[in-house]
């Protein structure tokens, strides 16, 4: 019997289409560095993307990053609707959760690299990732608790990877939290409350 022979490989996709797909996919507002490190773009190569997609109407540049227009193709994004729960903790006693997201997104973290925003009717998921944005490491802010959360499907080779990278966050986030302790006596940290939960499903 002659065995068959494999298929040949599909033409690659167009930069400026991987594009496009990433931000409509994650439907929020992605950084430079976190589309190029995505994609494994070059930096000149995404510049160019960027600019034509903008010509084109489908792109615009806002504060924090690229998002995809309306009126741009539709894509499904219920893969990312499944999140896990890894960890929350309460917010201290007059913090503001609009100050603390203002104060973590945008930065890096450890190993941690900023992706952006993720936009949802219930309000912002900031976004980073270690590696690449396929093993995202998500973080909620809402009412009096803050979550660290990974997509339910994430790294399901190694899953502790992706709970190693939500706690890795959540330290940073709680650190975050501690007030500067005036002059004299050292002062406890403010958090109250935590509460693990690796299987706990994200309601939202």
């Amino acid at each position: 019997m002659v065995p068959s022979e494999a298929a040949p490989p599909g033409p690659e996709v167009p930069l400026d289409g991987r594009v496009l797909t990433a931000l409509q996919g994650l439907g929020g507002r992605l950084a430079f560095s976190g589309l190029r490190r995505m994609l494994g773009a070059h930096p000149e190569s995404l510049a160019r993307s960027l600019r034509r997609l903008e010509r084109e109407g489908l792109v615009e540049r806002v504060t924090g990053g690229y998002r995809a227009l309306r009126g741009a193709p539709a894509v499904d994004v219920r893969s990312d609707r499944g999140l896990r729960v890894i960890a929350k903790i309460e917010l201290p006693p007059g913090s503001s959760p609009a100050i603390l997201s203002a104060q973590l997104a945008g930065r890096w973290f450890g190993t941690l690299r900023w992706v952006g925003l993720l936009e949802r009717p219930e309000g912002e998921l900031l976004a980073w990732a270690r590696r690449d944005a396929e093993r995202l490491v998500l973080l909620s802010v809402r009412g009096r608790e803050l979550s660290v959360l990974v997509r339910s499907d994430a790294a399901p080779d190694d899953p502790s990877e992706a709970e190693e990278a939500a706690y890795e966050l959540l330290f940073h986030a709680a650190e975050a939290l501690r007030p500067t302790p005036p002059a004299g006596p050292a002062v406890a940290g403010p958090l109250r409350a935590f509460e693990l939960g690796p299987t706990a499903p994200y309601e939202n």
